[in-house]
């Protein structure tokens, strides 16, 4: 599994989606997949930026794998902010009233529903969120 390591103070996602799509240019990932991804990325990046309670210094590690039969990629996001496991929390309501008063959670939602898999650990002091999307 690659690595790389980004400031925990920069939302920009485009590093980690580079550093993505790097691994996957050797397979024919579909259009619809990556964007999945990309959306992911930028809402899991945000959320640790402005959630974990982290110094610019202590920096976001990004793990990403490709696996064969079936064709997926696993990415994780690992910080060591203070514990937090999002997918805890029930989904919010999407319901037109209640987005007008949303207090936050729908990143988290659509990352739910956008990948096939997603859970969380908290072990040895680091947050690690891990997302699994197929490509075939």
């Amino acid at each position: 599994m690659r690595s790389l390591t980004v400031p925990a103070n920069d939302e920009d996602p485009e590093p980690i989606v580079e550093f993505v799509k790097q691994e996957l240019s050797q397979y024919d990932c579909p259009p619809k997949a990556l964007y999945h991804i990309e959306v992911a990325i930028e809402e899991i990046i945000v959320n640790i930026v402005n959630y974990a309670g982290l110094l610019p210094e202590d920096g976001v590690e990004v793990r990403c794998e490709v696996l064969d039969d079936p064709l997926r990629v696993v990415i994780q996001f690992l910080d060591r902010g203070v514990p937090f496991d999002p997918l805890a929390r029930e989904d919010p309501d999407t319901s037109a009233e209640a987005l007008m008063e949303s207090e936050g959670g729908l990143g988290i939602l659509m990352v739910k529903k956008m990948m096939d898999d997603v859970s969380y650990a908290y072990e040895s002091g680091k947050n690690t969120l891990t997302i699994l999307k197929r490509l075939t």
